[in-house]
């Protein structure tokens, strides 16, 4: 298809992670990024149908898992859907998923790093921020196995805390088993925005894919990896957001600056809200962490196709990581983290993942049954969940996401027109 052909000094990086570490990466993007911040906006968005929402939500990453895992087997290399996208639909494809990818996880690294800030010290949430930012990229350069162990612990801490917030509410005596009812303010159109706003929280997922390089017997491993960690978190969700519903209902929890904390509270547990305020930060962390090997490795993947700066396709030779594209991506994030606002690098990047995630359908639905396609409707579903909750997202959102996916496909346009593409 007119690939450029790799720039021979990119080098390849190692096969050091296994099922568990697998796993646990998945576990940390995604239950860093969602229970603790996405319930009260989806209760908002929601309201009484807020289990309908993770539900949808949970369809429409199942799909996306799926189509994913299948083509992460058939091409185990960094980048994810931005090289199977090029691979399965054409080089435009998978440099748009690519840059959809790029764009919106950094957005997205931006907005965990600032909730890690907003728990640890509000006063100072941009430098908190920043400081994250930095220690994180600091234990990534240092290779994919301290990473690993890094998150192994953070997973523990934050299953911990969960699980001491659903036993504290179930048990608290503040239950009431009315706030699980769908009520007459739910609507077809609050349910979508609600599953959009929690699909942000499973889309952790893809930071498997996108380590495929990295991980031994990619071909076992990743199809395995994926569907257990996306199982997991669902079974944690929902365990956390019926508790918090019985608890709270939705009207308290959609409000909430903190549910969880003030879950907890309520039940009668005031002493356990500050453990709670910790696992946030923590988990926010995670996510964090995960996010950055996520967007370094797509960020050399596309360097190693001249679609980003060559010299980002660069592999350390002591810790064997894409130390320049770390570094890169760590600068931006930074620079993002001392400036943005949360809710505005949320949305942008949900714009951008659920385009990333369609390209993945799309792709998926080319392969062949010799080659593991899936069955034709999960692609399909995959792909119309994307695009809709795509567009359910707030106004700027879904205005913002178009305008920079259009200025990357100009950017695309006129390389290829100069012969630079």
């Amino acid at each position: 298809m007119g690939i450029p052909a790799r720039p021979a000094d990119a080098g390849e990086l190692k096969r050091h992670l296994g099922l568990f570490d697998a796993v646990v990466i998945g576990l940390g993007s995604m239950l860093g990024a969602g229970v603790f911040a996405a319930l009260a906006p989806a209760a908002a968005a929601g309201g009484s149908g807020l289990l309908p929402g993770l539900a949808l939500a949970a369809v429409v990453a199942y799909c996306n898992a799926t189509s994913s895992a299948r083509l992460a087997a058939r091409y185990p290399q960094s980048g994810g859907t931005y090289v199977y996208g090029r691979e399965r639909l054409g080089e435009f494809w998978g440099y748009l998923a690519g840059w959809g990818f790029v764009v919106g996880k950094t957005a997205s690294c931006a907005a965990m790093a600032l909730t890690v800030g907003s728990y640890v010290w509000p006063g100072h949430t941009h430098a908190v921020a920043v400081a994250a930012v930095v220690a994180l990229s600091a234990v990534n350069y240092l290779g994919v196995q301290k990473s690993a162990w890094l998150t192994r612990g953070i997973v523990a801490v934050v299953l911990a805390v969960l699980a001491a917030v659903v036993v504290a509410c179930v048990t608290g005596g503040a239950t009431d088993a009315a706030h699980l009812r769908i009520g007459a303010d739910v609507g077809f159109g609050g349910v979508l925005q609600a599953a959009g706003l929690l699909f942000f929280a499973f889309a952790g997922y893809a930071r498997i894919a996108t380590l495929g390089e990295e991980v031994r017997d990619p071909g076992r491993t990743i199809p395995r990896a994926i569907p257990l960690a996306l199982g997991i978190t669902l079974v944690v969700y929902a365990a956390v957001a019926v508790a918090v519903l019985l608890v709270l209902g939705p009207q308290r929890l959609a409000h909430g600056a903190a549910p969880l904390a003030d879950a907890v509270r309520t039940a009668g547990l005031p002493g356990l809200a500050p453990v709670v305020r910790v696992g946030a930060a923590v988990a926010a962390v995670g996510s964090l962490l995960a996010l950055i090997l996520g967007v370094s490795r797509t960020t050399l993947a596309m360097a190693r196709d001249r679609h980003l700066p060559p010299a980002l396709a660069a592999v350390h030779p002591r810790f064997q990581v894409p130390h320049r594209a770390e570094s890169a991506v760590g600068i931006v994030v930074a620079v993002l983290a001392a400036t943005a606002d949360i809710r505005g690098a949320i949305g942008f990047s949900s714009f951008g993942v659920l385009a990333y995630y369609a390209v993945a359908n799309a792709s998926a639905w080319t392969l062949s049954p010799a080659e593991g396609r899936p069955a034709r409707i999960v692609p399909a579903v995959g792909a119309a969940g994307c695009l809709a909750l795509a567009f359910a997202l707030p106004p700027a959102s879904v205005l913002w996401g178009a305008v920079v996916l259009g200025a990357g496909a100009v950017g695309y346009g006129i390389r290829k027109a100069t012969g630079h593409a």
